[in-house]
């Protein structure tokens, strides 16, 4: 018996919940959208209310395009601390009635409710307890979808929105999903969309209804399998506790005027090298794997990587090699968005040195950065940076900030208890 539980356009739900105790008119009930400044290039909607999606606000065009379609359009930004803290209550209360849990986004969560029987005998009535008092508790709605797997109650809580209890039991598919369009199906992309309405398959049942070998002729053989899998409702991935370990710490940053010079781009590298180290720091892992992300004017994203003869978490030498990479491959194009991630990572202690390596120096900086991370778990990661970073045009990402600020919090609590 699995629940997922989703929240209802999320973002904006969020942020008129916050608005609505401090007695202004909910978000909800007017055209709004929650997004970047209309006046900067890259502000796009995020989410939108159902009055402004009746004017045709679509998630994702130009803000500026939002507001030509409704001139009163109420524009909020966003705000990712928020996000984090109602990410976190909305959950805590699913925690409560689930044995086991597992995120599956900043707003969606899965319950294994399996052998609950005996304390929920009526899972809609629970999955309608649990709905009901994240709304009385924290002030937004969620959906609800109820099933046997993964996979059908994901689908079920996409029925119709918002504040809803589904359900898609095996029995149920032929009626209620096959005859859906196929672009409803899960982790079905447009490509394949393409392929398959061209052969003549349109809803999902025409799907679960074909032979399997032609389906791979078409998607092939490994996803061609699993769309048919998911068609006839077939799902056995299990519900995780904890997530899947993280491959990798990436950021990046999208910037409101091109950068076109290396004296712009170096600071705004070592900052981001910086907020990358520090995270996977704090989750006692070495990379030896780096790559350096940039976009250009074409919006053609252009990415290098470079692999480590040792593992390393020391924040200057991922910078010097990130460095070194954007300045072999970069031709001067003016950018619009640069980016850093750390990937191959690994949990061993031990490294390997080299007999011409500076070990002092590295021990200085090492050092360094162990300093810099116990004043930031105290004191908040925006009291103290690099000098090299003070004047640069980009601050910490917001979303970094974020993340990190929550990792503060959650140690800190696991510190008390201990």
């Amino acid at each position: 018996m699995i629940f997922h539980v989703d929240v209802n356009s999320a973002f904006l739900s969020w942020e008129a919940a916050k608005r609505v105790k401090e007695g202004l008119p909910d978000l909800r009930e007017i055209p709004s959208v929650v997004g970047g400044d209309p006046k900067k290039r890259t502000g796009i909607v995020v989410a939108k209310s159902i009055p402004a999606k009746k004017y045709g606000i679509q998630t994702g065009e130009p803000m500026a395009m939002a507001l030509r379609k409704c001139p009163n359009l109420v524009v909020v930004p966003s705000d990712f601390r928020l996000y984090t803290e109602n990410s976190l209550a909305f959950k805590a209360i699913c925690r409560d009635y689930a044995p086991v849990v597992e995120s599956f986004s900043i707003d969606e969560v899965f319950l294994d409710m399996t052998g609950t029987s005996l304390i929920y005998p009526d899972p809609i009535a629970t999955a309608h307890e649990i709905k009901d008092k994240i709304h009385a508790e924290l002030g937004f709605t969620v959906n609800v979808g109820i099933s046997t797997n993964k996979l059908l109650a994901k689908m079920a809580s996409d029925f119709e929105k918002p504040d809803k209890v589904h359900t898609l039991f095996p029995e149920e598919i032929p009626v209620k999903m096959w005859p859906l369009p196929i672009r409803d199906l899960l982790f079905l992309g447009k490509a394949s969309e393409k392929r398959l309405q061209d052969f003549g398959i349109h809803t999902i049942g025409e799907l679960a209804r074909e032979k399997e070998s032609a389906i791979q002729s078409l998607l092939g053989e490994k996803t061609g399998h699993q769309l048919y899998q998911y068609a006839r409702g077939i799902d056995n991935s299990p519900v995780l506790a904890q997530a899947e370990e993280s491959k990798g710490f990436s950021v990046e940053k999208t910037f409101n005027d091109d950068i076109v010079s290396v004296e712009q781009v170096l600071p705004i590298l070592l900052e981001q090298c910086d907020i990358v180290a520090t995270r996977m720091r704090r989750k006692g892992k070495k990379c030896s794997c780096i790559s350096v992300t940039f976009r250009t004017l074409d919006f053609k994203n252009r990415s290098h990587q470079t692999s480590l003869s040792s593992a390393t978490d020391v924040t200057d030498e991922i910078y010097e090699n990130a460095r070194r990479l954007f300045l072999e491959f970069w031709k001067g194009q003016p950018l619009r968005l640069i980016g850093v991630a750390l990937t191959g990572l690994t949990d061993e202690s031990f490294e390997q040195m080299s007999l011409f390596e500076d070990t002092k120096k590295k021990e200085q900086r090492q050092k360094l950065d162990a300093a810099l991370d116990a004043i930031r778990m105290k004191f908040g990661n925006d009291k103290i940076t690099r000098a090299s970073i003070m004047n640069s045009n980009t601050g910490m990402g917001r979303k970094a900030k974020a993340q990190m600020e929550n990792e503060t919090q959650k140690r800190n609590k696991t510190d008390k208890k201990d």
